[in-house]
């Protein structure tokens, strides 16, 4: 009889195992940051036909659905902006609790090494910053590394509190800017950081949108094998982004483009489609941020400054921004260590731009236009106030060329906020560029103190 009844329980409980369907992806689990006031969609897998439903600890509302043909499912729900430790329950077959859960501001951070760098990799004031890195309003999400040559249902991370622990080993500019964020608007940060250091642009990219272009597909074909990371295009995009889509996020914040200098002329197009790309497969317009790359020595005289340049014409696109770099870079060393000023100008730009907060120092001074006047130019910036050369660097790094194309050193002033240029060797202006060089350091700042952008126009 003991027989008998040793395997009935072990007939149920195999049971249970085969009819426990219900799975999530790794971005949902324990201590994730949800996107408060939005439509957020949950998704897994469980069997075909298998009713799911889903509870959650703000509201009394049962949401239900089925697992399709393939074995797929999806719910929608709305978050409020309620503070504290939430759970939702997802039971079918089998039942899956999510804990200590929060409904705050959420965002992905990718690109490069820059934006992977972490206070343990060595940053200025490090051992400050890890003291103080203990807030469980602040969670972060590391993508594992993966390269894949098709799009992948799921990724390897997990979601952690902040602490001194966790913090060393997570961006530091994703943590200072999630850190301002949240000290500013009193609301749990959720950061998803997707990076991987020494990467061109086109392995973010999906690979249809470079193949499907001839320019683009002969950019891609200009990138050197290197042996720290692929170089193919859709490799690091379908591994490590496709599979946090259509996760609710808030924005992306971007710092990339030291890769691509062997393939400069091309950046504009190929960063221009990676944010159209990503914004078409979330079906979201969300606000893109990017730290224009800081001055650097790569051997060359242009190939740096032309991403700069690059990167300054991506603003075009809406609700995008961009901060600068150029002030607290070492052309020396591709990996600047003041990874703080650059997660607050991040934060700073997020606040202006998209919450609509009243902010100093969020914006830089941006090459607006150039306007002819007899032999002299005007060059007019936006957020010009207080435009002023700095002290320590007074020297023009304005040049102007005339129908030859050859660039002379121009004599600038400023007077009410405009830049006012003139050669004794250019008598009829046709082009100016500003800061024209890859170790050039900008010299033109504004009342925030923040540099302008190196830039080239047609007169």
């Amino acid at each position: 009889m003991k027989l008998n009844s040793a395997f009935f329980l072990l007939l149920i409980l195999s049971s249970a195992q085969i009819f426990a369907n219900i799975s999530l992806p790794e971005i949902f689990s324990d201590n994730m940051v949800l996107q408060r006031n939005a439509e957020v969609k949950i998704w897994g897998w469980a069997k075909p036909g298998e009713e799911i439903k889903l509870s959650t600890s703000w509201s009394d509302e049962q949401l239900n659905t089925k697992g399709d043909r393939n074995g797929n499912w999806q719910i929608t729900l709305s978050t409020p902006d309620v503070s504290g430790s939430q759970e939702i329950t997802i039971s079918g077959y089998n039942e899956v609790k999510l804990k200590n859960l929060l409904l705050g501001e959420v965002w992905l951070v990718s690109g490069q090494s820059n934006m992977e760098w972490s206070a343990g990799a060595g940053i200025t004031n490090a051992e400050e910053a890890i003291s103080e890195a203990e807030n469980d309003q602040i969670r972060f999400f590391s993508v594992a590394h993966r390269t894949a040559e098709n799009r992948q249902q799921d990724l390897d991370g997990s979601w952690v509190q902040s602490s001194p622990e966790t913090m060393k080993n997570f961006s530091a500019v994703a943590y200072f800017f999630g850190k301002k964020l949240q000290e500013e608007l009193g609301v749990p940060v959720g950061l998803i950081n997707s990076s991987w250091g020494g990467t061109p642009a086109e392995v973010w990219v999906p690979s249809e949108a470079i193949i499907s272009n001839d320019s683009l597909a002969k950019a891609a074909k200009m990138l050197p094998a290197e042996r720290w990371g692929p170089n193919e295009p859709g490799l690091i995009y379908n591994a490590m982004i496709a599979p946090l889509v259509p996760f609710k996020i808030q924005g992306i914040l971007w710092y990339q483009g030291e890769s691509n200098t062997s393939n400069a002329a091309y950046y504009e197009q190929l960063f221009s489609t990676l944010i159209k790309s990503w914004r078409d497969e979330w079906e979201t317009e969300f606000p893109f941020y990017y730290a224009q790359i800081a001055p650097y020595d790569y051997g060359d005289n242009y190939s740096g400054v032309e991403i700069r340049d690059a990167q300054r014409r991506v603003r075009k696109l809406p609700k995008t921004g961009m901060v600068m770099t150029s002030d607290i870079g070492n052309i020396k060393d591709i990996h600047p260590r003041n990874k703080l000023d650059v997660g607050l100008r991040f934060a700073r730009l997020a606040l202006a731009d998209h919450y609509g907060k009243e902010i100093d120092g969020a914006y830089a001074p941006q090459f607006e236009k150039a306007e002819k006047d007899g032999s002299k130019v005007r060059i007019y910036f936006e957020h010009a106030e207080e435009l002023h050369f700095d002290k320590s660097n007074k020297e023009s790094q304005f040049e102007l060329a005339g129908e030859n194309g050859n660039f002379h050193p121009a004599i600038a002033k400023i007077s009410d906020n405009v830049i006012i240029l003139r050669s004794g060797k250019v008598k009829e202006p046709k082009k100016v560029r500003f800061s024209w060089g890859s170790t050039s350091t900008s010299n033109v700042l504004n009342e925030a103190g923040l540099p302008a952008s190196s830039f080239r126009a047609e007169l």
